[in-house]
């Protein structure tokens, strides 16, 4: 299994956040996977402009690294999201990833694909924004398989409690086994099903302003 992870933190490598993925990875590792991270720092992928390119030719019109990202994504297995609890919501560097994902949305080009979420905080408040991010990852195609959660206020200074270091690796095993099973857990089919439906239709609405993604549908469904 290939995985790759998005680690939206300004902090980089050296961040709570990086720290609580890293552990996720380790315990996907265990199970054969490679990984790759890759670090949004807020000029990787910038926000999205609502020029509608993307719906009309399938290709952002911003010459940044969205697109390339967007191929590493496609080419992969799995995709793993990591952000600290900014203000309540993910940081404004995987925001602007997901705001820029809008033809991935309508097309739910990310169909097939196995995920995850971590994040970490420092008072709290991570589930809510856990959900979010993988309630995102269902509306792409993927599958999400958990998340990661770590309050940096409740762990030893420096360290994460060994109950959160289980938890961690135990779901980057788990997303290993999902994916080589095919398992999708009933909730997250339906949620993606009643979805598919709804872009489809969005779609055959605006299907003269948006020809790509209306014979990008028209060609998955065979209508």
């Amino acid at each position: 299994m290939n995985i790759i992870s998005l680690l939206a933190s300004p902090h980089g490598l050296k961040g709570n956040t990086a720290g609580l993925l890293r552990l996720v990875l380790q315990g996907a590792e265990a199970e054969g996977a490679r990984t790759e991270v890759v670090i949004l720092r807020g000029d990787t992928v910038l926000p999205c402009r609502g020029c509608n390119v993307c719906h009309k030719k399938g290709r952002c019109a911003q010459k940044d690294g969205f697109e390339p990202l967007k191929e590493k994504i496609l080419a992969a297995d799995g995709l793993v999201l990591a952000s600290p609890n900014y203000i309540f919501n993910v940081s404004a560097q995987l925001k602007a990833f997901m705001d820029r994902c809008c033809g991935v949305v309508h097309c739910m080009s990310f169909w097939g694909k196995y995920g995850a979420s971590v994040v970490t905080s420092g008072g709290g408040d991570e589930e809510p924004i856990t959900e979010y991010m993988n309630h995102f990852l269902i509306t792409t195609g993927a599958v999400p398989v958990g998340a990661a959660r770590a309050n940096m206020s409740t762990v030893p200074e420096g360290g994460f409690t060994d109950e959160v270091k289980e938890s961690a690796r135990a779901l980057g095993k788990r997303l290993v086994e999902a994916w080589r099973e095919a398992a999708v857990p009933a909730q997250v089919e339906r949620r993606r099903s009643e979805f598919s439906g709804r872009m489809r239709a969005l779609v055959a609405y605006r299907k003269e302003e948006w020809p790509y993604e209306y014979q990008y549908w028209k060609e998955r469904t065979g209508a």
